[in-house]
């Protein structure tokens, strides 16, 4: 039976190994969780023993097939229940990530169905990240970050790269959400911040958070 820290550890290496690394090394697990690099060692050595890992000492580790489908069952069932949270019961999308968090390790199958039918086979969560659907398929929307754009593009906003609250509420405060359409007015050279029309007001972003905003051409 695999274990809710066993399942924690899968879908931190799931997710560092999208970043574009093939073999996701020891330390950057640990700064993923927070923990001790000998306990991820530890770890990553349990997780190869029951074929859900492929670890190789200084050479980092590797999902097997069976551990890339836990993990993107975790993933599926997380940002089911974002959507869930966010149309069901009000959550703002800066509450809902610790809740998912919680709610994704529950084990029924009959229950993830369920709720993928309630709500409709979203494809989407609340943050824009694409769903896995029951088959292990993720659809990929076109999208590119908002520092990307060019001046006098039209986009619309598809999601995020920081989900954190602080970055979530910086966005509802200034009434930026998925499907919000925006323009690029200007993009200043000096350090990179970027003047854009959203609902019919010009604001300037930072770099930063340009950084962290994905949007689509319109």
């Amino acid at each position: 039976m695999i274990t809710l820290t066993e399942e924690n550890y899968i879908k931190a290496i799931y997710h560092l190994g999208k970043q574009g690394v093939n073999n996701v090394s020891t330390n950057a697990i640990a700064k993923e969780m927070e923990t001790k690099a000998s306990s991820v060692t530890d770890m990553v050595k349990k997780l190869s023993e029951k074929g859900y890992a492929d670890y190789k000492k200084y050479q980092g580790v590797v999902l097997t097939k069976q551990g890339k489908q836990i993990a993107i069952s975790i993933v599926r069932k997380h940002r089911l229940w974002e959507v869930f949270l966010v149309e069901k019961l009000n959550f703002s999308w800066d509450e809902i990530h610790d809740v998912a968090e919680q709610l994704e390790h529950i084990k029924s199958e009959k229950l993830t169905k369920q709720l993928d039918a309630f709500l409709e086979y979203p494809t989407h969560d609340p943050h824009g990240d694409p769903i896995p659907d029951e088959t292990g398929k993720i659809k990929s929307i076109d999208k590119i970050l908002l520092s990307q754009a060019q001046v006098n593009d039209s986009c619309i906003c598809v999601g995020v790269q920081d989900s954190s609250s602080e970055f979530l509420k910086y966005l509802d405060k200034n009434k930026i959400a998925l499907g919000t359409k925006l323009t690029i007015v200007n993009k200043e050279p000096f350090d990179n911040s970027v003047t854009i029309n959203v609902n019919n007001k010009a604001l300037i972003i930072s770099n930063m958070i340009a950084n962290n905003l994905y949007v689509k051409l319109s």
